[in-house]
């Protein structure tokens, strides 16, 4: 299948919903036993992520990734949602979903920790991953965009030779060679908050290269295709929302002052 024929559907949505219990510091700090069910201006962060996804004319069908599927059932936002089982990672999760789903392509693949996801990112990131012709798409979103809504945001930052970036958790899979970039992932996740690690899979003259802030964003998804094997490509996002998850309490910090800032405008 071709990515323009996958175009013609409405994209499948995974939720990555995983969880280290009580091991993860915004799940201890919520007191809660799952992290997506950390609560974000009086609604859990999954209940969030997946409101946004139902009110987007782009997805259709919705699932939810979970160490304990029974945990959907907390979330009453998320009664139309289907619960998967998630797996030891988040790369194999999508693989195993990927076996599950029926039809499941064009995929959109996102975060339960992404309260910030809107209608208005959904539709951007799924037009630019359509319109990238890739077999697997990646939303990111520009520093200078980052840092001018939100100075005080603390994110890992990808530095290329035209600009930096943060990764914005979503994702795209438009072809079924997609999945070969999912299997790449599974090889390189670990290293996903030491960007040099990661371009650093890639071979040591993209990785001097990055490292000298010579490699531009456009020749590390080139490259990046080349040794995956599938064509891979960024997709820019005008979104500084698109790029603040929640890891640690000062995000969650961040994300309650917006809200509430939302609030009261």
């Amino acid at each position: 299948m071709s990515a323009a024929a996958a175009g013609a559907s409405r994209f499948t949505a995974l939720v990555l919903a995983g969880s280290r219990g009580e091991a993860d510091p915004v799940a201890r700090l919520c007191g809660v036993m799952h992290k997506c069910l950390a609560p974000v201006g009086g609604s859990p962060m999954l209940a969030r992520v997946v409101a946004a996804l139902a009110a987007s004319p782009q997805i259709g069908r919705i699932f939810v990734s979970l160490a304990e599927p029974a945990i959907l059932k907390e979330v009453p936002a998320a009664a139309r949602c289907v619960a998967l089982t998630s797996a030891a990672t988040p790369s194999l999760s999508v693989l195993r979903a990927l076996d599950e789903i029926a039809d499941g392509l064009p995929l959109l693949i996102t975060t339960a920790d992404h309260p910030l996801l809107s209608v208005e990112i959904v539709a951007a990131f799924c037009a630019g991953a359509r319109a990238s012709g890739a077999d697997l798409a990646a939303g990111l979103a520009a520093a200078e965009v980052v840092r001018d809504a939100y100075p005080e945001a603390v994110r890992t930052w990808l530095r290329f030779a035209d600009a930096s970036y943060s990764g914005a958790n979503l994702f795209a899979l438009l072809t079924p060679a997609g999945r070969q970039a999912v299997v790449f992932w599974r090889r390189v996740e670990q290293a996903r908050k030491r960007p040099w690690r990661l371009v650093g899979a890639f071979g040591p003259g993209p990785l001097l290269a990055y490292l000298f802030r010579r490699l531009t964003l456009d020749a590390a998804m080139a490259r990046a295709s080349r040794v995956i094997g599938a064509r891979v490509a960024a997709v820019r996002l005008p979104f500084a929302e698109a790029a603040i998850d929640v890891d640690k309490a000062a995000d969650l910090e961040l994300v309650e002052a917006i809200l509430r800032r939302r609030g009261a405008a």
